[in-house]
């Protein structure tokens, strides 16, 4: 099956900067990826890159099998600040977006507005956030894509709103067999809705990979202190912290670990984005804990 993005060495740059850089990576079809990072990680720019609004500095992507432009119409794109008209009306957002996309499906839109109760003489500018992140989605939907990518677009809902909003994305998945890419700093979301995770910090891909593959191939360990290089091979240290007598690691690794000197413990998904995205560890030893509240 076409994966639904590829990447190869892709960077984009601005001045001097990389925003992104080096990202090589393979997402399937048919799958609710999410793309997590801290601000200015590379999401919002791997994104626009993916819905051909930013040429790329280096590399290539693919989207669906093809470069980005010759993927329009089946690509749908909502950007952070879910960008609406904010003079035109709900009903002419719906007529607009009927024109400018062949596979439009006007009653779905029609029916999805109603349900949500968006009056259509309301203008886009008069919308709360959360109804404007809700038209947003409803635009993307109608368009009747193969691949929806989000950017950050529930971020500034609140719980409730969040919460209809993944139900409103995760039945259209189900219907439709929509792919879907977000970006999102909100891990508890992500787990919620996701069952693939790509981490980015600095530019870079940290860690790609199914979700439950990604959790049973990781583990906290708990023991003696011990200087990360000291592991056996095949055990890769993701992060660790050391006290006077003890060290903390999360390690990734495909066999089990033998050694009877460390506490093998589970790894959450917020643990293993953290570990990813800034090497903290997932647990600090009491010690450390305590060493830091005192330097506190």
């Amino acid at each position: 099956m076409t994966p639904l993005l590829e990447a190869w060495g892709l960077g984009r740059r601005y001045g001097r900067r990389w925003a992104l850089a080096e990202c090589t990576v393979r997402i399937p079809a048919g799958r609710v990826a999410g793309l997590v990072g801290a601000n200015g990680a590379g999401k919002s720019t791997l994104l626009a890159l993916a819905a051909g609004m930013l040429a790329p500095s280096a590399g290539t992507v693919r989207v669906l099998g093809e470069r980005p432009a010759a993927r329009l119409a089946k690509v749908a794109y909502v950007a952070q600040d879910a960008p609406l008209y904010a003079g035109l009306t709900v009903a002419e957002h719906l007529r607009l977006g009927a024109r400018l996309n062949p596979r439009w499906d006007a009653a779905f839109a029609r029916a999805r507005t109603d349900r949500l109760g968006l009056d259509p003489a309301r203008r886009a500018g008069r919308l709360s956030g959360g109804q404007r992140a809700q038209l947003a989605l409803t635009l993307g939907l109608a368009k009747r894509p193969e691949l929806l990518l989000l950017d950050e677009s529930a971020a500034a809902l609140d719980p409730l709103a969040r919460r209809d909003f993944r139900a409103a994305l995760l039945e259209a998945v189900a219907a439709d067999g929509l792919s879907v890419l977000l970006a999102s700093h909100l891990v508890a979301d992500l787990e919620r809705t996701c069952d693939h995770l790509v981490v980015l910090a600095d530019g870079r891909v940290r860690v790609s990979g199914d979700i439950d593959d990604l959790l049973a191939g990781h583990h906290r360990l708990t023991g003696p202190r011990r200087d990360p290089g000291t592991l056996p091979r095949g055990q890769h240290v993701v992060a660790a912290v050391h006290a006077a007598r003890q060290s903390s690691m999360v390690v990734r690794t495909d066999g089990p670990i033998l050694d009877p000197a460390w506490e093998v413990g589970e790894v959450g998904l917020e643990d293993l984005v953290i570990a990813y995205m800034s090497g903290e560890p997932v647990a600090r030893p009491a010690a450390a804990r305590a060493k830091l509240a005192w330097r506190a």
